[in-house]
């Protein structure tokens, strides 16, 4: 199947899609940027700009959202009050990247070294109760994260391994634990970037660098390719009536002005299956 173009090329550096059941809108991030972007019926975004960096963000279980920053996490109150936490590390070579919720209303995101150097990432977790830790470390460029609804197991990107992994938290403290290599993609397709999860337990990957988002079922096994106009594909996620819109982001990152015209546009395709709604944060 193929996606359509669903907005302008509107952001350097698209990621992090994901819907809003309170706003009934689609959000993502304009990550280099630092902004929020929400689209109205129309797909035109208003901009809410968070940071030097904003990696990923989730919904909060009481209104507003919960954001990933540059070095840290950040609030958004329901009246739309910023309250930024803490610096997590002082490094300036790192960053955060992607991130997602477990059931129990945790929020994760991961990081990543600007050079991508390897092993400089970890993912980071913050509780409900606004309490940080460090759940995996040595990762290259921490992507992609998204439970089952039950909490039994979680799949992982890891794009500089080339690598999806199965994995089964810790279901009190997050830690990772052991990673279990579930999909590998070959460089020539791309590499494994953002990620989601389907209704009925298919996981979605987009491919930077591959002009796709590939579905794999829970065995492992390739069933369905959704092609997209821009090169770099970012991350995926499904929203709209009864989530059954998958929404893409893609990256002008690297390009030159002319270079991919499409590429920072929001994609839309009707994959015939539904997704689910976002776990929330609980803070």
């Amino acid at each position: 199947m193929r996606a359509r173009r669903w907005s302008e090329a509107v952001t350097h550096h698209g990621e992090g899609p994901g819907w809003d059941p309170a706003a009934g809108r689609l959000r993502i991030v304009d990550l280099t940027r630092g902004e929020l972007l929400t689209f109205d019926a129309d797909a035109r975004p208003e901009r809410l700009r968070l940071g030097d960096v904003l990696a990923a963000w989730r919904p909060r279980a009481g209104g507003g959202i919960v954001a990933a920053v540059e070095r840290g996490f950040t609030l958004v109150d329901p009246d739309g009050t910023v309250r930024p936490g803490p610096e997590l590390w002082s490094d300036p070579t790192v960053r955060m990247n992607d991130g997602g919720c477990d059931p129990a209303g945790s929020f994760y995101c991961g990081s990543m070294a600007y050079d991508a150097r390897r092993g400089a990432g970890s993912v980071h977790r913050l509780a409900p109760d606004g309490t940080t830790s460090v759940v995996h470390r040595d990762a290259t460029i921490s992507n992609g994260l998204v439970w089952a609804p039950d909490g039994s197991e979680a799949h992982y990107a890891d794009t500089g391994t080339g690598t999806v992994f199965r994995l089964h938290p810790d279901p009190v403290t997050g830690d990772f634990g052991t990673l279990e290599p579930w999909v590998r993609i070959a460089p020539a397709d791309g590499g494994p970037d953002g990620i989601t999860r389907d209704a009925e337990g298919g996981i979605w990957i987009a491919l930077w660098g591959g002009h796709a988002v590939r579905r794999y079922a829970p065995d492992g096994t390739l069933d369905a390719v959704v092609d997209v106009g821009a090169r770099q594909v970012s991350a995926c996620a499904f929203g709209g009536p009864g989530y059954r819109e998958l929404y893409i982001t893609t990256s002008r990152q690297d390009l030159a002005p002319h270079e991919d015209p499409d590429a920072g546009a929001v994609f839309r395709a009707e994959p015939g299956v539904s997704g689910l709604p976002p776990l929330p944060y609980a803070g």
